[in-house]
Formats: structure tokens, C-alpha cells, sequence
């Protein structure tokens, strides 16, 4: 490219390097933007679990190119199962339900090291903790300044940069801990290649699938508790899994005696969807702009889609148009991520009535970010 050329690249600060900033990243450099990603921890890195990347997700991966790295990493969930309490199928599960066997489990540091070596080196700073925005200029503890044409903040549910687009939304708790991590697949060899199951009762649920091409398995167990904090650092010990789901199906207690003090707990917290996302060069993207309950593991799959459109539009623009290809992006965005924080909140409220009243979901698997006009 001509130095000239360079010049003229559009300069993108993207902070946080989670999912959703890497793959924001990614499709930005692959737009010619010239892209700094700022990280407050010391490394990349995720905490011992997994999660699940839906078809809608896979799409934006295999349009940046990612197909391949992401089927290698990927568990796919080829028997999915709606159980009740003791094990028993249910009679008529959901149709959607079934979709999930289009599903790639990972275990979150897998999906990162993709997302994280499809950029070109020195894209990434870990060690910078945003504290503000000011003059077009993010501004972190050091002290240090980081100016760009477009910031960009995917800097999660407890956002620093959102107050600086919109009236600051405070995190709603949702009455529920998760707890969750992973185990050797070794250790349940009743465990049937693919297979993903879901245990429902009233008043909790508990979610196992395969992760890391099968090697593991990751579970997460819902239970009703007083609030807790937002934290997937916080260890737990697995007691408070073994008498919440005590009488259930004895597969369920295999797998609860394998975690060994090895898992983490959270409370799971949501947001009202935001009246936007953007002001001047300043948008928002993922948790940041919409968090959402993992009940129908649409959070990273909804990060994967805000990355299409936005890069697609800045990829076209020069500095002067910044502005109005954000006030596009979020408009192509709000409505529908917006349904899926609602529809989110009612199905983890439907498996902990033993599924009894889940919704059919086809309009966000069917659904390609890609044709998005």
C-alpha cells in the first residue's frame, strides 16, 4: 500500500480484548482501518470456561475468514437434549432447541488465540485501563492518551466508555448465580460425543456441552441466590452446586464431583437496552452496549454480529463521515439485539419451569448480519 494511502487509514482504538473487541478488531484491520486494541489486563487471557457459538456467530467468523481455525477448536453439538429433572426426555421439546446441534462449543481461550493470531502484531496492548474519554482521546491510569478517528468501547457490562455515549444504565441482577467451569471429558465417559444437555426444574437449570474439540466438557449450573457480584474470577468449590441440584439425575452429580474446587460462580446481570449507542466518534459494541442473560448463549454471538456492520461502514468512510456510519451501525443494530436481551430474560425463566413455556427462536439463528441493509 502507498505511504500516502496509510496516511489516509481511518485510526480505531478499540478498548477491551475480549471476544467481542478481538473480533471487532479483526474485521476492522480487514477493512484497511488502522486498529489499536488497549487492554487493562496484564495478558489475554479467559477464565476456565466455555461458550457457545451459535450459526448466526459462525457466519461472521466464516466471513472473516475463521471458519476453518474455529471448526478446529470447536466441539460441535451434534445430540442436543432437553431433560427434566431426573433425566427424562422431554416428550415434545422445542423445535428450536434442535438448531443447537449447528453449535460449536469452545472453551473461551480457544476462540480468543483464534480471534487474537488473525491480527497483525502490536495490534493488541494489554496493561491499559481505560478511565475516560475526552477531546477524541481515550485515557488510561498511566496517565498515557490514545487519539483516534473512531473509538470503539467493548469494554464489557461495567463499561467505562458507555457513560461517555449515553446516560450511564446501571447492571440489573437477575436473581440467579452461575456457576460453571470445565472438567476432562475422561472423567464422564457416559458422556455421548456431541451431545449437549440441558436439565430443567423449577426454580433452576444446569447446561453441560462439549469444548475444546471434545476434550472437555463444560457445565454451568443456575441457582437462585441473594446478589452477587458480576465476577467470572470468583471461585467456588462446587458445595453450593452439590445441594441445589441434590435428587437430580445422577449424571448430574457425576459431573458436580468431578469439578474438584476447580469452577467459578457469578451472579448473571443484564441491562435495559440503551437508547443508543453513539455520540461523535464514540460508539459501543457487545456487552457494553447490550448485556444480556446467557440463557439462550446469544451474548458473544450478538459481539460477533455488532462487528459486521460497523466495520463495513467505517471501512467506507473517511474521517469527516464518522460520525454518521455510527448513527447507521447502531440503527441496524439496537432493534434487534434489543429482542434478544427480552427474549433472553423469558426462556431462563421458562427452563427453570421445566420448559414449559420456551419460545421459538428461529429469527436469530436464521438470520444473516451479513445481508444486513
Amino acid at each position: 500500500m502507498p505511504i500516502a494511502a496509510m496516511a489516509e487509514r481511518l485510526r480505531a482504538v478499540i478498548v477491551g480484548a475480549g471476544l467481542g473487541g478481538l473480533a471487532a478488531a479483526v474485521a476492522l484491520t480487514r477493512r484497511g482501518l488502522d486498529v489499536r486494541v488497549y487492554e487493562q489486563a496484564a495478558g489475554l487471557g479467559e477464565v476456565g470456561a466455555g461458550i457457545a457459538l451459535a450459526v448466526n456467530g459462525l457466519r461472521v467468523l466464516e466471513g472473516l475468514g475463521l471458519g476453518p481455525q474455529a471448526r478446529r477448536w470447536g466441539a460441535p453439538m451434534t445430540a442436543p437434549q432437553l431433560c427434566l429433572a431426573d433425566g427424562q426426555p422431554m416428550a415434545r421439546p422445542p423445535g428450536t432447541f434442535a438448531r443447537a446441534r449447528h453449535n460449536l462449543g469452545f472453551h473461551r481461550a480457544d476462540l480468543l488465540a483464534v480471534l487474537a493470531d488473525a491480527l497483525p502484531p502490536g495490534v493488541v496492548r494489554t496493561g491499559h485501563r481505560c478511565t475516560g474519554f475526552a477531546g477524541g482521546q481515550v485515557q488510561f491510569a498511566s496517565g498515557a492518551a490514545a487519539a483516534a478517528d473512531v473509538v470503539i468501547g467493548a469494554d464489557g457490562i461495567h463499561s467505562v466508555l458507555q457513560g461517555y455515549a449515553v446516560e450511564p444504565a446501571e447492571p440489573v441482577y437477575s436473581g440467579v448465580v452461575a456457576y460453571r467451569g470445565v472438567i476432562p471429558a475422561a472423567l464422564v465417559p457416559a458422556w455421548p460425543a456431541g451431545m449437549v444437555r440441558l436439565w430443567m426444574g423449577e426454580g433452576r437449570h444446569f447446561l453441560v456441552y462439549p469444548v475444546r474439540a471434545g476434550e472437555l466438557l463444560n457445565y454451568v449450573g443456575f441457582l437462585p441466590a441473594a446478589q452477587l457480584d458480576e465476577s467470572w474470577s470468583a471461585r467456588d468449590h462446587s458445595a453450593a452446586l452439590a445441594e441445589g441440584f441434590a435428587g437430580w439425575d445422577p449424571l448430574v452429580a457425576t459431573i458436580i464431583g468431578a469439578i474438584g474446587g476447580n469452577g467459578f460462580r457469578s451472579g448473571l446481570y443484564d441491562r435495559a437496552p440503551l437508547r443508543r449507542w453513539s455520540t461523535g466518534r464514540l460508539t459501543l459494541l457487545g456487552d457494553a452496549a447490550h448485556p444480556m442473560l446467557p440463557h439462550l448463549g446469544q451474548g458473544l454471538n450478538q459481539a460477533l454480529e455488532d462487528a459486521v456492520p460497523l466495520a463495513a461502514l467505517l471501512g467506507t468512510a473517511d474521517r469527516d463521515d464518522v460520525p454518521k456510519a455510527l448513527a447507521v451501525y447502531e440503527t441496524l443494530r439496537l432493534e434487534r439485539t434489543a429482542r434478544v436481551q427480552h427474549a433472553s430474560r423469558l426462556d431462563g425463566s421458562s427452563y427453570d419451569s421445566s420448559g414449559e413455556r420456551l419460545g421459538d427462536h428461529s429469527w436469530i439463528y436464521d438470520y444473516d448480519i451479513r445481508a444486513a441493509r
